[in-house]
Parts: structure tokens; C-alpha cells; sequence
């Protein structure tokens, strides 16, 4: 089946709920995971026309939900003793072979099925990539980072040790969390409620970006913040630091306080590069 029948058939059994689901359903599902798993279709996809130059495909979305409604729980245990192990019947881990060419070193990382992980993928344990999700050729997730469901990470990508790349799965036709190609998200940070971090951006250690905080960018004196339906955008190679902003009136002021927020204080050259950069061995 095609992705447009895939996408026809989808909409119409999200829309119709029926009572109970026939084996038809469960193989039209199978198909969609399929493709998800494969990189045929996506919760989100690069569209030159948009604002933020991405889409939401909200049919996929819809797909995803779907697999929760369709599944039961079941007993997923390798060892049910040691480690019991209880999801949907629909969401079993993502299966892989040496031949899938991801890089999984043992020590309790977790990939859940309907997510597209590219040949050269690091994944350093522990750390969890949940459905719906893309990760891109040559992307390291380091350890105790977390792809949230539907966010899409683009190429040679750095997931630094405990980021949090949140995940938007509803509504169905919000954006999810975008990190496009060559960008470094440094430890600890988190990346949340749609934002879009443009190629070649560096977020260093900590940085949390979200919709209620803007971004000042003390280069050009733009600040960045997220309006209406629109996310926050990160403009291509910058480098954003967490910051302060002190508070201009009230008891904020007489106590001498002040307010996390982001800050980009430079645009990326050499010597961030020589920085930031992977080895190839480590890949």
C-alpha cells in the first residue's frame, strides 16, 4: 500500500473508533509502522513553503494515537523476574540487526518501534528513543538523553549526556520538536513544546528552550520568541548559552533578582567548530 492509501485509510479508522479492531486494522497498523520504521513517512517534514521550514503530517500523528487505541498491554519480559517489562502490544522495541549499521552499546537504552533510526547512529546507554521519532545518519545520543515521540534530529547531530529532546505528540497538528542537521545540544539541556533549532545551532550546557522563554541575541539584537501557533525558531549557527535577565520593577527589583533565560552570544566559526567536533572514530 502506498502512503497516500496508508494516509486515506489511517484518517478514516482514526475518525471512525470503532468498538473493536479486525485483523484488517491490525495489518493496515502493521503497515504504517513499517513505514515509519523505514523512514517512508514521518510525524514532520522539511517543507521550503513554511515559516519555520517544516511541516506537520498530522495524518502520522493520527497513525501513532491510533497504536495506543489498538493495543493491549502485554507481558514484553525478557526475564520477567529481573526486569518485567509491560507496554502495548502495538509498541515492542524497534527490532535491529548488525546490518541495520546503529551503533547500540549495551547498558540499558531503549528504542521503541515506529521511529526511524539512520545507518551510523550512535547510542550511548542508557538514553531512549520513543515512537514517532527520526534520527538522521551519523547522530550520537549520549547517555541518559531522551528523543521524545515524533521529534526529528537531523545528520551528524550531537545529543549530549542527559539533554532531553521533548517529544509533541498532541495535538495532532502541533510541530514537534525539530534539531536539524550538524547541531550540537549540549549536556543537560532540554528542548521543548515545538522549537525548531536550525542546522549548525550550539546549545551549551543547560540551556533549556521552551515557548514561555525568549531567546535574546545580543550579535544582531534580535530576540526570538515563540508567537501564536508559531514555535521558537533558532537561527541557523548560533550559539546559545543560558543566561540571566534581571527583573525591572516590583519586588523582583528591590530583592535584586533575576530570570533564567537563553542568550545567543555569538555565531558559529573555526574555532566553535574545532570545539564541537565529533572524531570519526567515535562514530
Amino acid at each position: 500500500m502506498l502512503p497516500a492509501e496508508i494516509s486515506r485509510e489511517i484518517e478514516r479508522l482514526f475518525d471512525e473508533n470503532p468498538p473493536q479492531y479486525t485483523g484488517a486494522h491490525l495489518r493496515l497498523f502493521e503497515q504504517f509502522k513499517d513505514a515509519l520504521n523505514s523512514g517512508e513517512i514521518r510525524a514532520a517534514e522539511p517543507d521550503p513553503k513554511a515559516a519555520t521550514g517544516w511541516r506537520v503530517n498530522a495524518w502520522v500523528k493520527k497513525g501513532i494515537l491510533l497504536g495506543f487505541r489498538m493495543g493491549a498491554i502485554v507481558d514484553m519480559s525478557v526475564d520477567a523476574s529481573r526486569q518485567p517489562f509491560f507496554d502495548r502490544s502495538t509498541y515492542p522495541v524497534k527490532k535491529f540487526t548488525a546490518a541495520s549499521g546503529v551503533r547500540i552499546v549495551p547498558g540499558g537504552s531503549s528504542i521503541r518501534d515506529a521511529c526511524y533510526v539512520a545507518r551510523g547512529v550512535t547510542c550511548m546507554p542508557p538514553m531512549y528513543v520513543n515512537v514517532g521519532a527520526y534520527v538522521d545518519e551519523g547522530t550520537m545520543i549520549d547517555s541518559h538523553a531522551l528523543v521524545g515521540s515524533c521529534a526529528q534530529v537531523g545528520k551528524r547531530c550531537h545529543i549530549s549526556a542527559a539533554s532531553q529532546i521533548g517529544g509533541v505528540l498532541e495535538p495532532v497538528g502541533a510541530l514537534p520538536v525539530i534539531v536539524e542537521d550538524e547541531v550540537l545540544v549540549g549536556g543537560n539541556c532540554g528542548v521543548y513544546e515545538g522549537t525548531v533549532v536550525k542546522r549548525r545551532a550550539v546549545l551549551g550546557t543547560g540551556t533549556i528552550l521552551n515557548r514561555s522563554t525568549p531567546v535574546y541575541d545580543v550579535v544582531t539584537g534580535a530576540v526570538h520568541a515563540a508567537t501564536g501557533d508559531e514555535p521558537l525558531v533558532i537561527p541557523e549557527n548560533a550559539v546559545v548559552v543560558a543566561g540571566s535577565r534581571a527583573i525591572s520593577h516590583g519586588r523582583g527589583k528591590d530583592w535584586n533578582l533575576s530570570l533564567y533565560t537563553p542568550v545567543i552570544v555569538k555565531y558559529r566559526d573555526a574555532k566553535t567548530d574545532a570545539k564541537v567536533q565529533l572524531e570519526d572514530l567515535l562514530r
